[in-house]
């Protein structure tokens, strides 16, 4: 059995993909009744996030916009299918943009032996149309306002965002939970992973309530500051 969506806060849900929150999705409800849809998943996603909108109610028509961390298989993988079942407009990083479009990951840190094994292997990527780019500050208009972060590094055109009136940063890749343990995202799958660590600095500086991560469960208590300890204790060595 899918596990079910998680309620976060009124009217955000997050929609585990692959197990219990090895891989999430989002779903965030605006004050017309419709939803946002953070990230699609892996190619065969469709199906656990379409029974996901029908446990809370709605229905494929009632999501009216998919956002996207950033352009890698496991987060991009379902989003033709999603934008085919359900009508709503694709918008993705703008330097992840031709990247989707054109079907090709993003390349990969090859400073890291492991990168280097990955690139030799391929950079397929299921191609989906961009309707629309994100950018840095930009406010997309969802309950209340979701705050595009531009955190590049784990792909140059990686995304965070910030949903205002509920307190929940959705961090994408910029960093996990695995294990209930917070951590930076795998080396060998980031564009820059030096840089990639540079950007997450920036949700230890944003005020929120809970961390919800792509991969991984959420933090729902005293979570900026859970945070903000991991960065600290990264940059002291620990």
């Amino acid at each position: 059995m899918p596990s079910p969506p998680v309620q976060l806060a009124t009217g955000v849900w997050r929609i585990p993909t692959v197990g219990s929150s090895a891989i999430n999705s989002f779903a965030v409800l605006d004050d017309d009744g419709t939803l946002a849809l953070i990230d699609a998943g892996l190619k065969g996603a469709p199906k656990r996030l379409l029974a996901a909108l029908s446990l809370i109610g709605k229905r494929p028509a009632d999501v009216s916009r998919i956002l996207l961390t950033h352009a890698h298989s496991d987060h991009v993988g379902g989003a033709a299918k999603m934008r085919q079942h359900t009508g709503a407009p694709v918008h993705i990083g703008e330097h992840d943009a031709a990247f989707l479009r054109d079907g090709k990951r993003p390349p990969l840190d090859t400073s890291r032996p492991l990168a280097k094994v990955l690139s030799f292997l391929g950079n397929k990527l299921p191609s989906c149309e961009v309707d629309g780019t994100l950018t840095e500050g930009e406010l997309v208009p969802v309950a209340g306002g979701i705050r595009v972060l531009h955190t590049p590094g784990h792909s140059p055109g990686h995304c965070s965002f910030l949903l205002e009136r509920s307190g929940i940063l959705v961090t994408g890749d910029a960093l996990f939970n695995w294990r209930d343990k917070i951590s930076y995202s795998f080396a060998a799958a980031c564009s820059n992973f030096a840089l990639s660590k540079d950007t997450a600095e920036r949700l230890g500086d944003v005020d929120y309530e809970v961390a919800a991560f792509t991969h991984g469960a959420e933090i729902r208590k005293d979570a900026r500051a859970a945070v903000r300890q991991f960065l600290s204790d990264k940059k002291r060595g620990k």
